[in-house]
Formats: C-alpha cells, sequence, structure tokens
C-alpha cells in the first residue's frame, strides 16, 4: 500500500486540470460559476447530447464544488478525468 505522504501525481491542496463530462447540455454562460471552465456540447450517437467542461481548478474542494453543482442542476456525471497538474494545459485542447 502506497503512503499518503509521497508524492501522488494528483494533489489535494494544489491547481490542477480536469475534463468533466455530463449527459446533456449546459449553456456556455455558466462557464464562471462553474470555476471558469470552458464549456462545449457535443451530439453523440449513443448518449444525446454530452457537455465537456475542461479547466484548472484551484484544489480538489473547487472540484467538488463544481461536482455539487452539477448533481444540483441533475446532470448526470460521466466522467471525471484529471489532466494534469501543469496549467498550460490547453483546455480547448483537451476536449
Amino acid at each position: 500500500m502506497s503512503n499518503p505522504n509521497e508524492s501522488a501525481t494528483c494533489a489535494f491542496d494544489r491547481p490542477g486540470t480536469y475534463r468533466i463530462r455530463v449527459i446533456g447540455s449546459l449553456d456556455p454562460d455558466w462557464s464562471d460559476r462553474l470555476g471558469g471552465m470552458y464549456i462545449s456540447t457535443r451530439n453523440e450517437e449513443d448518449q444525446g447530447a454530452v457537455t465537456s467542461l475542461v479547466g484548472t481548478l484551484s484544489d480538489q474542494a473547487a472540484l467538488s464544488g463544481i461536482l455539487n453543482t452539477l448533481y444540483e442542476m441533475h446532470y448526470t456525471l460521466l466522467s471525471v478525468k484529471f489532466l494534469g497538474e501543469e496549467e498550460s494545459i490547453h483546455r480547448r485542447e483537451q476536449i
């Protein structure tokens, strides 16, 4: 079992870039309320409309807040992926 104090690829208290995918359409105007994440929606044959949110968040507490907001808005969560700690990751290229 690994030691939680060892350096991890995803730290709770550091910025990280994430991609969140939900079923349904989400208006890009919600970006400010959702941590400034880039929002795009695509139609997928098997799921219908799927919205991707990509952006760098200050820590995992901010990630939790966004996930709670999406839950309260009744969006079905498809995935959450940690893309890295580097803030230089281009949001639009990760969708």
